[in-house]
C-alpha cells in the first residue's frame, strides 16, 4: 500500500474546511469524507490531540475497509491556561457554530490586553493502513500567533479571523489558501506525515 500511488483515503471528518485543506495538500489522491459511507463520527473520549487522532482514525478505518487519515486539532490560548484545546470545536457547547465559538473566546478575553494573547493553533494528525494498524503513523504541527481584538478576514474557517499570524501582520484568514497551507499547523503536520509514510515504505521495501 502506498499514499503515493493514486488510492482512496478517508478522512475522519465532515468539516470542509479541513477536507479542502487536505485534499489541497494531498492533490492527486481522492481524499473521501467518512460521511459518504455513512460512518458517524466516534466519540472523541480522549485526554488530548493525539488520543482523539487515533480513535478517529480507527473508527473511520474499521468502517470504510479503507485507510484512513484523521485529524485532531485546536487552538490553545495561554491565558486561558491552554483553553479551548481539545474542545476547540464545541468550545461554546455541542453544536456551535465557528461564529459562537469565536463569540465565545473573545468574550473569554475581552480584559486581556494584547501583549497577554499569545495562543497557538495545534494539528496532530494520524494515518492508519488499517484499523487494526498497530503502529499507526502520527505527526504534529504547531502554529504560532496570538488572538485578535475582533475578527478580520474571510478566508478560513474556524478560529482563523482571529488568529494574527505575525510574520504576514494579518489574520490567518486573511491569507489565501497557499500561503496557509505552508504555514499552518496543518500544513507542517501532514507535511511531515508524508515523510513519515515514505520512511516507512521504504523499511518494507529493504525488509
Amino acid at each position: 500500500m502506498s499514499l503515493f500511488k493514486k488510492q482512496q483515503i478517508v478522512l475522519a471528518s465532515g468539516n470542509p474546511g479541513k477536507i479542502s485543506e487536505i485534499q489541497a495538500m494531498l492533490a492527486g489522491h481522492s481524499i473521501i469524507p467518512q460521511s459518504q459511507f455513512c460512518i458517524a463520527d466516534a466519540e472523541e473520549t480522549g485526554s488530548s490531540f493525539v488520543e482523539n487522532a487515533i480513535i478517529k482514525a480507527r473508527n473511520a478505518a474499521w468502517h470504510s475497509h479503507l485507510p484512513a487519515i484523521a485529524d485532531d486539532s485546536g487552538l490553545v490560548v495561554d491565558a486561558l491556561n491552554g483553553a479551548p484545546g481539545i474542545i476547540s470545536a464545541r468550545y461554546a457547547g455541542s453544536g456551535a457554530s465557528d461564529q459562537e465559538n469565536l463569540q465565545k473566546l473573545l468574550g473569554e478575553l475581552q480584559d486581556i490586553p494584547d501583549a497577554q494573547r499569545s495562543a497557538r493553533f495545534i494539528c496532530v494528525l494520524v494515518f492508519m493502513e488499517h484499523a487494526k494498524d498497530p503502529c499507526p503513523l502520527i505527526a504534529q504541527g504547531i502554529w504560532e500567533g496570538r488572538i485578535l481584538q475582533q475578527p478580520i478576514g474571510t478566508n478560513g474557517f474556524g478560529y482563523d479571523p482571529v488568529f494574527w499570524v505575525p510574520e504576514h501582520a494579518c489574520s490567518s484568514a486573511q491569507l489565501s489558501a497557499g500561503v496557509k497551507n505552508s504555514l499552518s499547523h496543518r500544513g507542517q503536520a501532514l507535511n511531515r506525515l508524508t515523510q513519515l509514510i515514505k520512511e516507512r515504505e521504504c523499511d518494507q521495501w529493504l525488509y
